[in-house]
């Protein structure tokens, strides 16, 4: 007996022991793993930071570039263009941007500033780098301590000319300012040769101290230099860790998106090293309760995967959701809003009901004249006020860039067609679009009856985009039934105004 329970004992031992050796060997393994994932989590979050600054830099002097777009355009149709023009232009630029200074000259340099006063900036580097290319919008120069001038382009039957507005790399030293980075972090944007354009943060930083970022670094980390300076050739991202005077760095970059410029976020390696110590110290506990809690609750084991599926379930139908949904606004998609009228005819094949396609008329105009943003506000618009007049469970969508489809369920007799078409018609004489500037958009539609004059959906399309073209052909502004005969009240029906 004493002999058999030896045997149960060693039975039970040995597979035991083999069991906590294959755990301790996979818990190991995944320390090890989830050492190397927290330093690459870091990693890519510094690298995000770091975009993120450079896009927030961008938005600046884009911002800078869009505000002086309409006066580009006003440039390019005023017939005269004189001194007392362009000073008036650049005076009001100046007032309207956070450029400390603003010039309109010609393609020899020759113009006026912001206060009137003449000006020659046709023997300026900058200049020269701007003269000699045709698509170059932002230029450095060493200007004060440091200046993006931001171009705009005026094409002129009289010869091209200038808008020239003058950003102070003070804006681009104020990035850091609120970081939850320690002291030694910096932010630096390198022209594609690693020489520094400007800094943000710490500017005593060692990295920093030659003026040349690439040259710096290679000094004492040849290899990695080398895979930097190859990766940002390539228009890469990446991060990799350097020693630089003695003080140990993690440099993440990423193209700055203009002029082969890229941005470089320097972090000590002191403080990556505590970012990924938090990371793995919380990976180690969950370790050591995920042991504990494998023996003591395994029956949450199954709770859990219950939860994980109702809640896989309603991140499937979240998916679902966006993907149904046009972004700018908020309405069904097209693919969304054709599925979900060929599902509505499958199942009510003999439900009278009426499908409207309209066109923003002279959307074209509208982008070219108030911008493409404004033009996004008129669609937002659009599909927020005109989605209030009908019911829940109609169809709205938007399904092109100017086009909209509604298709209204049950619509019951002759008379409610009319009086549809009415709603539809009276909505385009009150709608306006715009928070600032009231713009009133009008729109042609085209109007087609499910199932008389399309048993499909793709029948009904056509008939539906033939009243379009009527309406169109007809003056825009119009709505237009592929019958006309719908548009005429029956006996005993009025129409509403």
């Amino acid at each position: 007996m004493e002999k058999q329970n030896k045997t149960a004992v060693v039975s039970w031992i040995i597979p035991g022991m083999i069991l906590i050796l294959v755990i301790f060997i996979m818990m190991f393994n995944f320390s090890s793993k989830s050492r190397a994932s927290a330093t690459d989590t870091i990693s890519r979050n510094l690298i995000k930071s770091a975009q993120d600054y450079g896009d927030a830099f961008l938005n600046q002097l884009e911002l800078l570039s869009s505000v002086a777009d309409p006066f580009r355009i006003l440039l390019e149709k005023n017939a005269e263009l004189d001194e007392t023009h362009m000073a008036d232009m650049t005076a009001i630029l100046y007032s309207c941007t956070d450029a400390y200074r603003v010039v309109c000259c010609d393609v020899g340099g020759e113009g006026v500033d912001q206060n009137g006063e003449k000006v020659s900036v046709g023997g300026e580097t900058y200049f020269e780098t701007i003269s000699q290319s045709d698509t170059v919008s932002y230029v450095y120069t060493e200007e004060g301590d440091g200046t993006v001038v931001v171009v705009q382009r005026v094409s002129r039957e009289s010869g091209l000319h200038y808008i020239l507005l003058y950003y102070s790399m003070d804006k681009f030293g104020s990035l850091l300012s609120q970081s939850d980075y320690d002291a030694s972090a910096f932010l630096a944007l390198v022209d594609g040769k690693g020489n520094i354009l400007g800094v943000s943060g710490a500017a005593d930083s060692a990295v920093l101290a030659g003026g040349n970022v690439l040259d710096t670094v290679h000094e004492q980390n040849e290899e990695v230099s080398r895979t930097i300076r190859s990766r940002l050739d390539n228009g890469s991202r990446g991060s990799n860790a350097v020693v630089v005077g003695g003080q140990g760095y993690t440099l993440a970059y990423v193209p700055f998106g203009a002029n082969r410029w890229e941005m470089i976020l320097g972090v000590g390696q002191g403080y990556v090293d505590r970012q990924v110590g938090l990371q793995w110290k919380n990976t180690k506990d969950m370790m050591v309760y995920l042991v504990i809690a494998v023996f003591v609750f395994i029956c949450m084991i199954v709770i859990i995967n219950i939860v994980g599926k109702i809640r896989n379930n309603e991140k499937s139908k979240e998916l679902e959701d966006k993907a149904d949904t046009d972004l700018l606004t908020g309405l069904t998609n097209k693919l969304a809003t054709e599925r979900k009228i060929k599902d509505f005819m499958s199942q009510n094949p003999n439900t009278q009901s009426m499908l409207f396609i309209l066109d923003v008329d002279n959307f074209k105009k509208i982008n070219d004249t108030m911008g493409h943003a404004f033009g996004d506000e008129v669609l937002r618009s659009l599909g927020q006020q005109i989605t209030a007049i009908f019911r829940a469970t109609d169809i709205v969508g938007r399904v092109g860039g100017d086009e909209f489809m509604i298709f209204l369920k049950g619509v019951s007799d002759d008379g409610a067609i009319l009086k549809e078409a009415h709603k539809v018609e009276n909505f385009f004489r009150n709608f306006q679009a715009g928070e600032y500037v009231k713009y009133a958009a009008t729109a042609s539609i085209g109007v087609a009856i499910y199932p008389h004059e399309g048993a499909d959906f793709e029948s009904l399309y056509k008939a539906a985009d033939q009243g379009l073209y009527k309406a169109k052909k007809r003056g825009k502004n119009q709505l237009a039934f592929y019958r006309d005969e719908w548009a005429e009240p029956k006996s005993g029906q009025q129409t509403q105004s």
